[in-house]
């Protein structure tokens, strides 16, 4: 030591200059696919999926509300089936091509027998030479408490919607396969991606994300292109065949919707934002996982055939899980009479008077008759000439509407107005489904993830739950200035639409394109509004949602669809035209819109 202060020359710890570490880095966008929209979706689009561009997982949806009564009427007939037999002759090319790639493959095809399709598949698996592990979820299935519950008779399935943490837990463990029951359609992205980004169940924001992207992916080509109220407006060649949609999921819950790169059809916000509004109703769209807020939705562009969806806030989901029952409700008939040229109403009125005439010893419980007036005058073509007139027969008992209807309108054939024929020969009657929704306590709920190596793993439910509340309308914008001159024109001109069913209810979502045409629609299409320009709706209940994140009114219409799609007891059984009707209703539009 040579008497030198070293405090003097030191470096002082507490102001040295330390790095800062690095920061973790963010973890790679997850790439969900889907390949499936319902059971009898394109079959090659597995393929296309899969060999078309990077992926990390495919999904598959398979069951709708019909779908479950088709595949319950399968189980009475045998009790091994129950589930899509089309997605395991998919994946008899699909396995091997998932392996090869890293893909690991969730669907809801079990349907009401995940394990016997997990089962199917392992199965395959040996048949095929590729090993595959192979993980199902269960615990949907509520038939067994029909009776005590007092759903009354005749249940024929009744399945609890679950969320995607089952799918999670099987992810977790390994599994290349997972095969579910009934889950909510967007379960089969909140799963993967909780999985993927090590969300916790109280993750209420990036989960409400994924539910979006989930919703966005369900409906497959509908989201490219598919069923688009503007297609007019692009070149028909890339519409002809629209590839199926890709999400890019981030830690955060945003994501990107895209496509495989060649695939026909088109990703843009107006695509997206059409499937947002399918199926959906108020600002709350609950799900098992979580409560997704679609007035925090931000939709933008992020280059071609990308939208990037962000903003998404979710909240604790409701305490109650959504169970679909379906019966047979009986059985239907239906004739369609043509009636051409002059005197459509009197030939209507004489051909009517005939059958329930006929019908009128035994009749049917229901009898409902529609005539559509299709034809116009001076018709140069006689199919333009024509009006139809419908007749829809419904009962208990299969004989009411069996050939006593069918034999009734055949025996008219020479003995009833000029012109006489059908649209098809006459049947002996069908059996018809009925569809309910209850509400069941998700703690009662024992979803289960049956791992691959026969692990069975309790699901626990989310952490929270929040009773479901209306959010308060939002203002709307200021509306256009007085006084603009305005045109009578189709609303279809300044607003795209998509609709469909749930259960007996319909919903129309509707959007503007542009900011003006937004502050005009907002204040124009009121539910009153709507009740006048369908007027098939105006003795039933209209609830209009408001969404200005996406420029969107959501109208649900209850009781339109009777009991539900299977029921087809509309000519639009699952109202999926109701908004191309929407569409071309005539109103005064401002004409700086047009």
């Amino acid at each position: 030591m040579n008497g030198t202060d070293l405090r003097a020359t030191a470096p002082n710890p507490e102001s040295r200059s330390v790095p800062e570490p690095d920061p973790a880095p963010a973890p790679a966008p997850l790439r969900i696919g889907n390949a499936s929209g319902f059971y009898g979706d394109r079959f090659d689009a597995v393929r296309e999926m899969l060999t078309g561009g990077p992926l990390d997982i495919l999904t598959g949806d398979y069951l709708a509300e019909l779908t479950m009564l088709i595949l319950g009427r399968d189980r009475l007939k045998d009790p091994s089936r129950g589930y899509a037999k089309t997605f395991l002759r998919q994946m008899e090319e699909g396995l091997g091509l998932a392996a090869e790639r890293g893909v690991k493959i969730v669907t809801n095809a079990g349907g009401l027998n995940p394990a016997g399709l997990a089962d199917a598949i392992r199965a395959l698996s040996e048949r095929v030479g590729v090993p595959v592990r192979v993980a199902h979820v269960e615990g949907d299935d509520l038939l067994h408490r029909a009776a005590d519950a007092g759903w009354g008779d005749g249940v024929l399935t009744a399945n609890a919607y679950l969320g995607g943490a089952g799918i999670a837990a099987c992810l977790r463990a390994g599994a290349d396969v997972v095969v579910t029951g009934r889950v909510t359609d967007a379960a089969l992205v909140t799963g993967p991606a909780a999985a993927h980004f090590g969300w916790a169940p109280d993750d209420w924001d990036a989960l409400a994300g994924a539910v979006v992207a989930g919703h966005v992916l369900e409906c497959g080509a509908q989201a490219t292109g598919g069923n688009y109220a503007f297609f007019a407006r692009h070149d028909p060649r890339s519409l002809r065949r629209p590839g199926f949609p890709v999400a890019e999921l981030h830690a955060d819950g945003s994501s990107v919707i895209t496509k495989h790169p060649g695939t026909g059809g088109l990703v843009t916000t107006g695509t997206v934002t059409a499937q947002l509004l399918y199926e959906t109703a108020a600002a709350r769209y609950a799900g098992p996982d979580v409560t997704a807020r679609l007035d925090s939705v931000r939709l933008a562009s992020d280059g071609p055939d990308r939208v990037r969806i962000s903003g998404v806030r979710g909240e604790a989901p409701p305490p109650v899980l959504k169970a679909g029952l379906t019966r047979i409700g009986g059985w239907r008939n239906e004739v369609v009479f043509v009636l051409t040229g002059l005197d459509i109403e009197a030939k209507a009125g004489l051909v009517r008077e005939q059958m329930e005439a006929a019908l009128a010893a035994r009749r049917p419980a229901e009898v409902r008759w529609t005539l559509a007036r299709t034809d116009r005058a001076d018709a140069s073509v006689e199919e333009e000439s024509s009006a139809l007139l419908r007749l829809v027969v419904r009962d208990p008992d299969p004989e009411a509407v069996g050939r006593r209807v069918s034999g009734a309108a055949v025996e008219l054939g020479l003995a009833s107005y000029p012109g006489f024929h059908l649209t098809a020969p006459p049947g002996p009657g069908s059996p018809y489904g009925v569809f309910e929704a209850v509400y069941v306590d998700a703690a009662g709920v024992p979803h289960t993830a049956v791992l691959p190596d026969g692990e069975r793993v309790a699901v626990k439910p989310p952490p929270e739950a929040r009773p479901l509340e209306e959010v308060p309308e939002p203002p709307l914008p200021e509306p256009l200035p007085p006084g603009l001159p305005t045109r009578r024109a189709p609303l279809g001109l300044v607003a795209g639409a998509r609709s469909g069913d749930k259960g007996g209810s319909a919903n129309v979502g509707l959007w503007a394109e542009t900011d003006e045409a937004w502050r005009w629609l907002a204040h124009a299409l009121t539910a009153d509004r709507l009740r006048e320009l369908l007027p098939e709706v105006r003795a039933l209940p209209v609830t209009r949602h408001v969404l200005p994140g996406l420029r969107a009114l959501n109208f649900t219409v209850d009781g339109l669809l009777g009991e539900g799609v299977a029921a087809q007891a509309r000519f639009d059984p699952q109202a999926k035209a109701l908004g191309e009707w929407l569409r071309a209703r005539h109103l005064d539009i401002p004409e700086v819109l047009l």
